[in-house]
């Protein structure tokens, strides 16, 4: 999950318990109940893939609530509509399958990674679900896990837990949980007081 540059980082800013911690308790394999009603909700989501250069490119994607749709616990789909015609996202699927996808519910707000690999298919029944699709993209995930939301700005309000000169941001309340406040940096202050 982190390489030796994350862990650099991790051991600079004491993090690196809380980091080991979060994957104990957050990353799976397989989509959950949770994870799906989260996709099923979206109307967009961002598109990672790696180039033959081994350069990461990402995208928007957006369609109708639904569009992305979760078949069961190991498979996502999604269309590609017509764009500009460059398939840099589904030429990289192509090239070698890695994908990460980002979910942006910002109703809670909450964000979703799910890591895996991608094949695309340019015909079928499935490609044929998608009215106005050139093509679809199964994904079958490989690591999933939420990340906290505390910075998505909602209706255009910036966050509170952005700091500034004038405003110091509140504790998040993740970090009183019980499950994470001894893996928390000896710097960070106790939420519990």
């Amino acid at each position: 999950m982190y390489g030796p540059g994350a862990r650099a980082l991790q051991d600079h800013f004491d993090s690196r318990r809380l980091a080991d911690r979060l994957v104990d308790i957050t990353v799976h394999e397989t989509l959950n109940e949770d994870d799906a009603a989260l996709v099923a909700a979206q109307a967009s989501f961002y598109l990672s893939t790696v180039d033959a250069d081994g350069w990461p490119d990402v995208s928007y994607k957006g369609g109708d609530v639904g569009f992305i749709r979760v078949l069961d616990d190991k498979t996502i789909v999604f269309p590609s509509y017509d764009g500009n015609g460059m398939f840099r996202s589904l030429g990289n699927i192509e090239q070698n399958g890695r994908v990460a996808l980002l979910f942006v519910d910002t109703s809670r707000p909450w964000r979703m990674r799910v890591h895996g690999t991608a094949v695309v298919h340019l015909d079928g029944d499935l490609a044929a679900s998608y009215p106005g699709a050139e093509a679809v993209v199964v994904v079958t995930p490989s690591r999933i896990f939420p990340n906290c939301g505390r910075y998505i700005h909602v209706d255009g309000e910036i966050s509170d837990y952005v700091p500034s000169a004038t405003h110091d941001p509140p504790e998040p309340e993740w970090k009183s949980h019980d499950a994470i406040r001894p893996y928390l940096p000896a710097a960070t202050p106790d939420p519990s007081g």
